[in-house]
């Protein structure tokens, strides 16, 4: 029964949890659409980002023990991103202007910190936490690259997160030295090792819950 329970239990946490991920970070692909305040913006979901795959990823993988399934659960928040901002595209907005955050290459670079340390926990949360802080940062800023003339299409279809009279008016390009990839990545690389260690307690309060 207890072995049941468990792999009951372990597939809807990981369901939950990659939803959640998800749905929380929904929108990290959207710093385009914020144009005053891409920088910035950029910087912001970056840790957010961050968060959210490290403690997904490192639970998910912790409790399987194999290295491999960090990068899986990361192609399932991509996937789900993919459908959500569907709705974007169904919106009318021009495809090369839906921006899905790339989480793949920063979820490997955990499963490869866990594999070559041989399961080290603690080698899992200093290592993986680094690569993961400093990576997410600079693979998504090919997301900011790639835009097709993002001002003119964010001017096109503008959003309405504001209301006008807080609307900047001056651009804020310069925030933060003009590098939300630096910025990102050092905050990045500092807070990320907290988040894979929360990963790792969420595992361990997790098989308490189930044993009780």
């Amino acid at each position: 029964v207890m072995v049941w329970l468990r792999r009951c239990t372990h597939y809807l946490f990981i369901v939950v949890v990659a939803v959640n991920s998800t749905l929380l970070t929904i929108n990290a692909g959207d710093y385009i659409f914020y144009t005053d305040w891409a920088w910035t913006s950029s910087t912001v979901f970056s840790i957010s980002q961050t968060l959210m795959l490290a403690v997904g990823a490192t639970y998910y993988l912790t409790f399987t023990g194999v290295p491999g399934t960090a990068t899986y659960y990361g192609l399932i928040m991509t996937v789900y991103t993919w459908v959500a901002k569907g709705a974007w595209f169904a919106l009318g907005y021009p495809y090369d202007f839906i921006v899905t955050p790339i989480w793949l290459p920063s979820a490997m670079l955990l499963d490869l910190a866990y594999w070559a340390t041989k399961k080290n926990k603690h080698s899992l949360i200093l290592f993986g936490g680094v690569l993961v802080g400093m990576s997410l940062p600079l693979f998504n800023m090919v997301n900011l690259i790639t835009v097709a003339d993002p001002l003119e299409t964010a001017f096109k279809y503008p959003r309405p997160t504001l209301p006008p009279y807080m609307t900047p008016i001056e651009p804020q390009v310069g925030k933060f030295y003009n590098s939300p990839v630096a910025l990102g990545a050092g905050a990045g690389a500092v807070l990320s090792v907290t988040f894979t260690a929360l990963g790792c307690k969420l595992n361990t309060w997790t098989y308490r819950w189930m044993a009780a």
